[in-house]
């Protein structure tokens, strides 16, 4: 690989993840602050990044896969994208900014397959070389979150309610516009299927994966992959109005400590998953979900350290001991025939089922907890999540049989 290629897939990767970053942690605290929306709406409007997750699979099955280049589809979705993030910046009622948000994410979601595709062509040993571009998606939205919280204070108690955080959406257009015209510069990365083959339905949701479910194991982790995408999505949805509550300054920089400890742990993921085995690398992942939202719970204004430094900061454990840890497992339980299959339905499984599930239920339990002058009792709500992640826990912790699992750093 080349330095311009180089360069070029990590500004990709990073404008990638700015976007992301940019708008979606501050979310909850813009519906409730600015459109004045209740739990269930703000869960129909999180809600988008599951559905988004559901059809990125015929987007990219169907059109990528077939027809145009990858980077030039990138491309197109970045543009629309930014026209619609800068039409969410100027809403001020829920039923508007809703189809905004919805048709947001239905071209959102498939660019983050599109730049792993991007990637990968360009790659010749992906295990050692992808690390290295996909760590600057991190450091973009950590970058995001800092400009908000630090440099403009958009999240700050007082432009909170002033309506600042409409910004948000003003720089993830701009940001999105200069992807979108960027990506027709990166190298190029042609479809990979025979525009005439017949599209299977089976294919693109990656449904001949499903024979894996025959496997009581792998059975165990597909189901404790969707439940344990319930709690996560209360996490996403609540975090940024919660810190607001508590009269967190710089809200969703403190957020961002998330993505910091995801950079950590992905180091020492590869130690632990050789010393421990998956089973135990797995539980690990669970228990810090656990742990945290029981700081969310039983922690107050006076333990802010706790909830903040090592609540937030679980969020390394939490994604990359159970999520990257069970792609590793699904790739070795899948075989060369069904890998990518198999990738495709744990994804579909988690970010779209399990958190569109979450997402509605977190909405429905917002909306119980309404104390004075309408303001939600956000640490009464974490205890839901902490319970729930407890019994998946305990789900897998009986049910999985331990197996040694090939790892290759």
């Amino acid at each position: 690989m080349t330095s311009k290629i180089r360069f070029q897939l990590s500004f990709m990767m990073f404008l990638e993840f700015f976007i992301w970053g940019g708008w979606f942690v501050s979310l909850g605290s813009f519906l409730a602050n600015n459109l004045s929306a209740t739990g269930a709406q703000t869960g129909m409007a999180f809600s988008t990044q599951s559905w988004g997750a559901i059809v990125a699979p015929f987007i990219i099955g169907l059109i990528a896969d077939r027809y145009f280049n990858a980077e030039k589809i990138l491309g197109v979705l970045h543009l629309i994208g930014a026209v619609l993030m800068y039409q969410m910046s100027k809403t001020t009622e829920f039923d508007t900014f809703y189809p905004y948000v919805l048709g947001y994410m239905i071209a959102y979601m498939p660019t983050l397959a599109l730049v792993n595709s991007v990637s990968f062509n360009q790659m010749k040993d992906t295990t050692k070389q992808f690390p290295l571009i996909r760590v600057w998606g991190t450091l973009g939205w950590i970058l995001a979150g800092s400009l908000i919280s630090l440099a403009f204070k958009w999240d700050a108690i007082e432009n909170i309610e002033r309506g600042y955080l409409s910004y948000t959406f003003l720089m993830t257009a701009i940001a999105s516009a200069v992807l979108g015209l960027f990506s027709f510069s990166l190298p190029k990365t042609p479809p990979k299927v025979n525009k005439n083959e017949k599209a299977r339905i089976s294919d693109i949701l990656g449904l001949d994966a499903l024979t894996l479910l025959k496997d009581r194991n792998f059975l165990i982790f597909f189901i404790s992959s969707v439940l344990i995408c319930i709690p996560l999505a209360f996490y996403y949805q609540n975090i940024s109005p919660f810190l607001t509550e508590l009269k967190v300054e710089n809200s969703t920089s403190w957020a961002s400590l998330g993505q910091l400890s995801e950079i950590l742990f992905m180091l020492l993921l590869p130690i632990f998953f050789k010393k421990y085995g998956f089973k135990k690398t797995i539980l690990a992942g669970m228990l810090a979900w656990v742990i945290r939202y029981s700081l969310f719970t039983f922690g107050n204004a006076g333990d802010l350290f706790f909830v903040l430094i090592i609540g937030i900061a679980l969020h390394g454990i939490c994604y990359d001991f159970f999520f990257v840890s069970g792609q590793i497992y699904t790739d070795s339980k899948a075989g060369e025939k069904y890998k990518s299959a198999a990738q495709g339905l744990i994804t579909l499984a988690t970010y779209g089922v399990g958190m569109l599930i979450g997402f509605y239920i977190a909405g429905k339990i917002s909306d119980n907890y309404i104390i004075n002058e309408g303001l939600h009792s956000w640490k009464d709500i974490w205890i839901f999540p902490a319970i729930f992640a407890a019994i998946v826990f305990l789900i897998f912790a009986l049910l999985f049989k331990n197996e040694k699992i090939e790892y290759s750093e």
